[in-house]
């Protein structure tokens, strides 16, 4: 398959592009509420997509170059001549491979195979190393490493697709995609059981036995994370990043992000807008 080939490759990519968003992407465009990468495998593909500051701009996609877009971007290609994309869509349960041929007339019949994202979390922490380097794209090489382990580890689910968990690792999962989801809501230990019908220590059981983290650990670093993402990207008060992070006590939320970082939200937002600098 075309992702053999690229993980075969020492260097298969010579450039890596990032897409930003708009509050209203163009009529047309692609956009969905995950991750994604797309390729141009042969031909050449123009297309429009935003900035990290939410300004359109066209690019061509062709072979040694690669398109990356965080969760709820878009994009807008034009097809003209022949061409042949493949495209990865990470979605929180199942990954998407779309290959797609253009003839330059019509579209050839889609291969498109979903497959579960299931097993050692390792393609989502390559995400998150990707959409941290959204504001760094200088830092090319990186980028070029971060895409190859991405695809190998793509490779790896599609060659020996993961087991059917068992039940309480399926609960397990299925709690803490809710938690990723909820964060921001006054949600507990009980209100959660309850959620899944399951008793509170049966609850703590699953987080100790499948995740080795107690479930309020695991709520407070979702929230935590989700703050650092806040902090750097917008200049709200740290009042408003504690209160939209699931936080009542903004004291609270200062001691915790301090033991977590290191430092306190306002040296955290101060330190990073710094290093871009």
């Amino acid at each position: 398959m075309a992702i053999s080939e690229l993980v075969g490759q020492a260097c298969p990519f010579d450039q890596v592009l990032f897409g930003g968003n708009q509050p209203v992407p163009p009529e047309l465009a692609y956009q969905v509420d995950f991750p994604r990468i797309e390729l141009v495998l042969e031909g050449r593909l123009p297309m429009q997509i935003a900035t990290q500051d939410g300004v359109c701009t066209d690019i061509e996609l062709m072979p040694g170059k690669v398109l990356y877009l965080p969760d709820f971007c878009w994009n807008k290609p034009t097809f003209t001549g022949p061409v042949t994309t493949l495209s990865l869509l990470f979605g929180r349960e199942s990954l998407g491979f779309s290959l797609l041929h253009w003839n330059g007339e019509a579209f050839e019949a889609p291969l498109k195979r979903h497959i579960p994202r299931r097993g050692p979390r390792t393609g989502t922490f390559i995400l998150r190393a990707l959409e941290e380097l959204c504001w760094h794209q200088e830092e090319q090489q990186t980028a070029q490493l971060l895409i190859h382990s991405l695809l190998s580890n793509s490779q790896e689910l599609l060659t020996h697709p993961p087991e059917t968990p068992s039940k309480g690792h399926a609960i397990f999962e299925a709690i803490r995609d809710y938690i990723d989801h909820h964060y921001q809501e006054s949600i507990t230990r009980e209100s959660v059981a309850k959620e899944f019908y399951i008793c509170p220590n049966y609850l703590s059981q699953l987080f100790y036995s499948k995740g080795g983290v107690k479930f309020q650990d695991y709520l407070i670093k979702a929230r935590l994370e989700k703050a650092k993402y806040l902090l750097k990207k917008y200049d709200m008060k740290v009042k408003e990043v504690a209160h939209n992070c699931g936080f009542k006590d903004s004291n609270y939320f200062c001691r915790a992000f301090r033991k977590n970082t290191n430092r306190s939200p306002s040296e955290y937002r101060v330190h990073y807008r710094s290093k871009l600098s």
